[in-house]
């Protein structure tokens, strides 16, 4: 392989390698993002609107789930009880959650005769994430590969940029 060829190919991996940690990173830095909720449980007759709106504050992370009923007025996560936010264009409620793991909550509904507790598994997919900054969503796996792409055409330009020096010498 010419040393050209070698050194492109060490170039990119380079690149690669510096975008690798920030794909791998558990927890978020600290601003607002959009998610992927998934649900199971409970009857099947109301669901959570997804992506989910969440914003990260020092490693805890705090969702806004929409529910498609303005009938829930509590929700139990992890024994701690919270009240909606709004109840127009149904529950709103704001919640701490945990990436990549399901999450069994309690959800209080009136729609019925009397009030009940209904169980649901969330599951909110990291996978997901994206960024938003100003109303605008941007994928974090977006900025990682422009990133490497950047740096990638850096070296490329410098290297031609010796090359072209040594050549006049």
């Amino acid at each position: 392989m010419k040393k050209t060829t070698k050194t492109l190919l060490l170039a990119l991996l380079s690149c690669l390698l510096l975008a690798a940690p920030a794909l791998a990173a558990e927890t978020p830095d600290n601003g607002t993002y959009t998610v992927e909720l998934t649900m199971s449980g409970g009857t099947g007759k109301a669901s959570i609107a997804s992506p989910v709106e969440i914003v990260v504050e020092d490693g805890a992370i705090t969702a806004t789930v929409v529910w498609s009923s303005s009938n829930y007025d509590r929700m139990t996560v992890d024994s701690v009880d919270y009240e909606p936010i709004s109840t127009e264009d149904g529950s709103t409620f704001e919640i701490p959650i945990v990436l990549d793991e399901d999450m069994v909550v309690m959800a209080e509904t009136l729609a019925m005769s009397e009030p009940h507790d209904i169980e649901y598994i969330l599951y909110f997919d990291s996978e997901t994430l994206e960024e938003v900054s100003d109303g605008i969503t941007v994928s974090s796996t977006m900025i990682d590969a422009a990133g490497a792409v950047i740096l990638f055409l850096i070296f490329i330009l410098a290297q031609r940029f010796t090359r072209a020096r040594r050549a006049r010498r």
